[in-house]
């Protein structure tokens, strides 16, 4: 099952907040808050990531040659 627009857009504006947290914690923070943030940023981009990935799995036909058209940039 996909992931609904809503819970996108809630991850989107999450990335978005922990940006700016990242932006002032660059300035005043010591370096492993940062590097907590931005593992944060990117792993909400994995969890988008991933989700589409395993849609397109589940979505295969039993006898599909594995590829996925240009997904995986192959055609």
């Amino acid at each position: 099952m996909a992931l609904s627009e809503t819970v996108k857009s809630s991850l989107r504006d999450a990335q978005e907040d922990l940006k700016n947290a990242l932006a002032c914690a660059a300035r005043t923070e010591k370096p492993f808050i940062s590097k907590n943030i931005a593992d944060m940023i990117a792993q909400i981009e994995n969890v988008i990531d991933a989700s589409e990935v395993i849609d397109q799995i589940e979505q295969r036909k039993d006898g599909d040659s594995g590829t996925f058209g240009t997904f995986f940039g192959m055609e």
